[in-house]
């Protein structure tokens, strides 16, 4: 019974303090004359403390102009600089070999007159190679895998698909309920992303945790008849439009290549929706290990991680609308 319940807390005792959006380092590398580069930059800090600047390395053709221009935003450094290159660019590498850990960066590099290419950098492939023309397969495979990584580690919406889950317990209830939640944030992604909708991010932060602490409530109520247990794909699909805001702010931050930004948005999409469906399966696959095994701790593991999931949330909410 305890290790069940570890199981089963454990995802929740490990939640940050704070859920920041996935941020990862962005970088963009821009021609605009012939040999001519700027370089800007994004820099995520793990505490406000931290304030030394990680500078990418460019191609070996290239050289940076004189010291970066840096400045200070919430929780990251925002740096930019000048750079000259003799040549092409393409075969050349750009990279970030401080990258530890889970950390990636998205570098963003557009030489005059050709496509934007993506290029991910991660701890262990810090380095990437330039093509001289971009892949669409390549553009896939990264925003899919940032995608899948947003869900995973965006705890917000993490903890809101496992409160859903709960809420639903099973059957073709969480099958449609989590169909609604993915359409419905998918909408508010393209129609932001496409230039059709907008909110500022920090309301809907906001109002992403007041989502979690809503469900956490009604997983409190027990199994009472309430609208949100007989119609949950309806709740979910309202919310969805909200969390859809959310993973705009995000993607909107990271970057989109150029001309291939219908790729980029659908496999991001796609690769949220491969972690969600992950979430949910380990969810279901724990709750029905624990109703098999000792079907006694069901109660009390569900009560215990309500609460878990209700105080965590309800802090993200005080301190969002007092930031």
């Amino acid at each position: 019974m305890k290790w069940l319940l570890a199981m089963l807390l454990g995802l929740l005792l490990v939640v940050p303090a704070a859920a920041d959006e996935l941020r990862p380092f962005a970088i963009e590398f821009t021609e605009r004359q012939p040999g001519n580069w700027t370089l800007d930059w994004k820099q995520p800090l793990a505490s406000p403390d931290e304030d030394e600047l990680i500078v990418p390395q460019l191609p070996a053709n290239c050289t940076m102009l004189g010291r970066p221009v840096v400045r200070a935003a919430p929780m990251a450094l925002i740096a930019h600089a000048e750079a000259t290159c003799a040549g092409d660019v393409s075969g050349g590498t750009i990279g970030l070999p401080q990258l530890v850990g889970n950390s990636d960066a998205l570098a963003l590099v557009a030489p005059l007159g050709r496509p934007v290419q993506a290029l991910r950098l991660t701890a262990s492939e810090p380095q990437a190679t330039i093509a001289a023309k971009p892949e669409r397969w390549t553009v896939a495979r990264d925003y899919f895998a940032i995608g899948t990584e947003h869900i995973l580690m965006g705890w917000d919406h993490l903890l809101f698909v496992i409160a859903l889950v709960l809420l639903v317990q099973g059957g073709w209830a969480v099958v449609k309920a989590a169909t609604a939640f993915t359409v419905a944030h998918s909408l508010t992604l393209a129609a932001v992303i496409l230039g059709y909708a907008g909110l500022p991010q920090r309301p809907v932060e906001a109002l992403i945790a007041a989502s979690i602490v809503f469900l956490a409530v009604e997983l409190a109520r027990g199994k009472g008849d309430s609208w949100t247990r007989r119609w949950p794909w309806i709740v979910a699909f309202g919310f969805g439009l909200l969390h859809g805001f959310g993973f705009a702010g995000a993607l909107r931050e990271i970057g989109l290549p150029e001309g291939e930004v219908p790729v980029a948005l659908l496999t991001f999409n796609l690769g949220v929706e491969a972690g969600q469906l992950l979430v949910i399966a380990a969810v279901l696959a724990l709750r029905a290990a624990v109703g098999r095994l000792v079907p006694k701790a069901d109660a009390p593991a569900l009560k215990a991680a309500t609460y878990a999931i209700g105080i965590v949330a309800a802090y993200w909410l005080v301190d969002r609308v007092l930031a």
